[in-house]
Formats: structure tokens, C-alpha cells, sequence
């Protein structure tokens, strides 16, 4: 009976200390460290913890998880710039920019990028934080994120966060308090989002200087995602992916010797030319185009992008991505090359088919990155908890209806002289193609009369060009440029005289 009843005492008391599994709404852990950057010793204070996203009653909704890294051994910390960080997805956690480009750490890649065994992180020599501040936010339902029941335990409704407009209106609410809370107003201010994320901040310059009364002097958009191209469903735009295609095709040499003999950056400009004047012009045809000049066509894509004139024949001229990323290889090696990187290679089970089984650059980041960003932060942050870390996010359906993020861009720098704009992206990028950033840029300022505020940074890499060593300092060094070159200095806010 004693035994029973000791049973039931500890039970009872499990019970008792048992909790809900949630994390806290409002919460900060402090912790200090040292690096080096540039060959500089740069102190530093990490705070990562949570801050609420309110309804328009004042009651927490949503606790969107951050870690904000500030220089302490530097003067004038309000004039310094803040940086606000995001990736995309939607869905995705802002883990990938965090611990492998900007960030003070780094994931232990090898030279090109490949994740490496043991999983963990060391310190990024090249990491911005030597000239800017930078806060990294987890939108919801990524990383630790997550939305708050009300007092009769029902969460709030999806549609507040879940789509292009939801998105970047609580976003810019949010970010209006950090920027409170950390008594950041004076300091410069810049965004960078990469993937779905360049969607993201392109449309949070026009909310946060408009609803906010936050004004930016960059947006940084990474590998951009710009849904106003992929949602057209229009033959024509296939034409942008063709540079892609011959810089995919170069690197795992399946161009002619002509071309293969050539450097990269020497062949791109063609296949762009070629692209644009007479691909998309074809394309637009559609089956009246003529045979003669559809065989024309067909053989100076084969000449481009290493696919035989058969294949692109049977695909009409438009030839999908996802069919390159299956027929590139398929009759040399029979494997599949990677979507975000195409520099990865994937196995499938048959060989025959229109896409790949999977995405073998994904596969191999994700099983890297996840031990990695979970006990960076847990061991070296001090964050701990039961929750687990999204890498991706239930964030669907997620509403794509009235993306005016590109219009907003251009308003924004219409209405701020101070705006500048910087693409980066990875000439083996499949998913968003360099060339079609380069497209965006083109088409947010029609009337080309803030070209100039524009740049555009290509690299020898995927979707992350971070993860190649050589692209991660020629890439932190372009922000590094961008950043001073957007500084004010001074200067007024206005248009100059004609």
C-alpha cells in the first residue's frame, strides 16, 4: 500500500510541475562576446529573445523571435546603422543569412560551400556587424515564432499574417517597436531580405515609410523572389531563365568548346543579348511562329544552355526549369542538378521523366544548418527552451493577391532621395534566376530616372552565394560598400536642381 501510495505522490507531483509547452510572449537573454573582423577586435552583446505583435486592442497575438547583435566597443551607437534582417519562404526561418553571411558566425562549410561534418559554427572574419548593427526576425510560425491563444484559448486568425499584404503590415508594426525599444530612430536604417524576403522588403520600404513614418536609406534584396514575374504564367518570361541555363550548363561543362573555353562572365552577356532580342520576341509568337525561324531559335538555345535542340523543340521554345534541372545531365551522368544551387548534384530513382525526385542543394543545407542554428542558440546564446525551431513554418495558404510590393518600391524611392537599392544574386541560382532580378530592377523604375540609386552584384555561386568562401567576403564587402555609399553624410533631403 506504501509503494502504491509513494507511486501516486510522485505522479501527483509531475503532474503538478508539468507546463504548457509555449514560449513566453515578451522575454530577452543577454549575452556579451569578442570576435574578430577585418582583422579588428569587435566586441559585441547579442540579445535574442521574443517580442509581441499586437491586435488593435493592445493584446499580444503573435511573439516573434529575434536575435540583435550590437558592437559595444564603438562610439556613437544611435548614429550607428541598423540592419533589419529577413528570409523567405514563405515559411522560412531567418536562419540561413543568419549563421552563414552577415551574422558573426558562421556554419563550417567547406571552400565551395558544402556543409561539413562536424555540424556547428565558428566566427565570420567577414561578418558587417565591424560597421552595422543587425536584428535577424523570425516571421510567424518560423524559427521560435509562434501566435498567441486569447483568454479563451483560440488562436488568432491566419489571414493577419499569412500573405503578401498581412505580412508586411504586422512586420512593419513590429519593427516600429524594436526600433522604440532599442532607441534606434537616429540610426540609419536599412532591410535585406532574401528569396521570398526581397518581396518582403520591397514591399516593407513603402509600409514603413508610409504607415510608419520610417524612413530607410537601403533595401538589399538577395536573390529576390519577385512574384509579379512568376505569377504570369506567360511563355515569353522563360526567355530570362536561359542565362541561367548557359552558366549552369558552363559550370558542369556542357557547352560547346566555343564556349566552354571561355570565362563565364565572358559568355553571359550573350546569352542575355540573345535572350532578350530574340528568345522572348520568338516566344511571344507562340505557334505561329514561323518554322524556319523556330529551328533558328531552337539551335541557338541548344548553343546556349546544353540541352539538345530536341528537347527544347518537344518544350515549344519554353522550356521549364525544372525539366533543365532533369535533362542537363541525363544522358551524360544520368543525375539531376540542383534547384536553389545548381552546382549540386542529385540521384533520382529513374532517369526518364520532366523534374527531379528532390532537391539535393536543400537536402544538404537543411540537415547541416538545423543541428547548427539549434545549438548555436541554445549553447552560445543561452536561449532555451522546449519549443521547436521552424526551420520551415505552417504558414499556408498564404495570399498572393494584390502584390503591389514592386510599385511600392518605386514610390518609396520616389518619395526618398535617400533610397538606394542593392541586388545581389548567384549566377547558378535555378530558382530565382540572376537574370530575372536583373529584370526586376529594370521594371521598378520605368521611367529610368533613379537608375543611379540602383546596383547589381552577380557571384560565382547559388541562391546563397554566401556559402562559397570567396563569395562570402566579396559579398559582405559589397554590403559593406552599400551601406557607407547610402550613408547621407550630411546631405539634404531633396532633388537637385536640373
Amino acid at each position: 500500500m506504501k509503494h502504491y501510495l509513494s507511486c501516486f505522490l510522485v505522479l501527483s507531483s509531475v503532474l503538478c510541475l508539468a507546463q504548457k509547452r509555449a514560449i513566453p510572449v515578451d522575454t530577452m537573454v543577454v549575452t556579451t562576446h569578442t570576435t574578430t573582423i577585418k582583422n579588428k577586435s569587435i566586441n559585441y552583446k547579442a540579445t535574442t529573445g521574443t517580442q509581441p505583435v499586437w491586435n488593435e486592442k493592445g493584446e499580444p497575438i503573435a511573439a516573434l523571435y529575434y536575435t540583435f547583435y550590437e558592437r559595444t566597443n564603438t562610439n556613437n551607437t544611435n548614429e550607428r546603422p541598423l540592419i533589419i534582417s529577413f528570409n523567405g519562404g514563405p515559411g522560412s526561418a531567418s536562419v540561413w543569412m543568419h549563421i552563414a553571411y552577415t551574422g558573426p558566425k558562421v556554419l563550417n562549410l567547406d571552400s565551395e560551400g558544402y556543409p561539413i561534418q562536424p555540424y556547428g559554427v565558428s566566427d565570420n572574419p567577414n561578418s558587417i556587424l565591424d560597421i552595422a548593427d543587425i536584428v535577424y526576425v523570425n516571421p510567424v510560425n518560423t524559427g521560435y515564432s509562434r501566435m498567441i491563444p486569447d483568454s479563451k484559448g483560440e488562436l488568432p486568425k491566419r489571414d493577419i499574417f499569412f500573405g503578401i499584404n498581412a505580412d508586411i503590415k504586422y512586420l512593419a508594426e513590429w519593427i516600429n517597436t524594436f526600433v522604440s525599444r532599442k532607441g534606434r530612430w537616429e540610426s540609419p536604417k536599412y532591410i535585406i531580405g532574401e528569396s521570398y524576403g526581397g518581396t518582403r522588403v520591397m514591399g516593407l520600404a513603402n509600409e514603413l515609410q508610409n504607415r510608419q513614418w520610417m524612413y530607410l536609406n537601403g533595401v538589399i534584396l538577395v536573390s529576390p523572389a519577385d512574384y509579379k514575374l512568376y505569377n504570369t504564367n506567360q511563355p515569353v518570361y522563360s526567355a530570362l531563365n536561359l542565362p541561367y541555363f548557359t552558366a549552369a550548363a558552363w559550370y558542369h561543362n556542357m557547352l560547346s568548346p566555343e564556349l566552354q573555353q571561355k570565362d563565364l562572365l565572358d559568355i553571359l552577356p550573350e546569352a542575355e543579348d540573345f535572350a532578350i532580342n530574340n528568345l522572348m520576341p520568338a516566344l511571344a509568337k507562340g505557334g505561329f511562329i514561323s518554322e524556319n525561324e523556330k529551328g533558328q531559335i531552337s539551335k541557338k538555345m541548344a548553343y546556349y544552355s546544353g540541352l539538345s535542340e530536341t528537347s527544347i523543340l518537344q518544350n515549344n521554345l519554353d522550356v521549364p526549369t525544372q525539366f533543365y534541372w532533369k535533362d542537363l545531365l541525363r544522358y551524360k551522368t544520368g543525375q539531376t542538378i540542383g534547384r536553389l544551387d545548381s552546382r549540386y548534384l542529385g540521384i533520382d530513382k529513374r532517369e526518364t521523366g520532366i523534374s527531379p525526385d528532390y532537391s539535393p542543394e536543400l537536402m544538404s543545407w537543411n540537415h547541416a544548418f538545423t543541428p547548427a542554428i539549434n545549438y548555436y542558440l541554445r549553447e552560445h546564446l543561452n536561449f532555451k527552451t522546449d519549443i521547436k525551431y521552424q526551420m520551415f513554418g505552417d504558414v499556408h495558404p498564404w495570399d498572393r493577391r494584390n502584390d503591389h510590393t514592386r510599385e511600392g518600391l518605386r514610390q518609396a524611392m520616389a518619395q526618398n532621395p535617400f533610397l538606394k537599392v542593392l541586388i545581389q544574386s548567384g549566377y547558378y541560382d535555378g530558382a530565382t534566376t540572376y537574370f530575372g532580378a536583373k529584370y526586376t530592377m529594370w521594371q521598378i523604375d520605368p521611367s529610368g530616372k533613379m537608375k543611379d540609386r540602383f546596383t547589381f552584384k552577380g557571384y560565382r555561386s547559388g541562391h546563397m552565394m554566401y556559402l562559397r568562401s570567396e563569395d562570402l567576403i566579396t559579398a559582405n564587402d559589397d554590403l559593406r560598400a552599400f551601406i557607407k555609399d547610402a550613408l547621407t553624410n550630411g546631405k539634404a533631403a531633396k532633388y537637385p536642381k536640373k
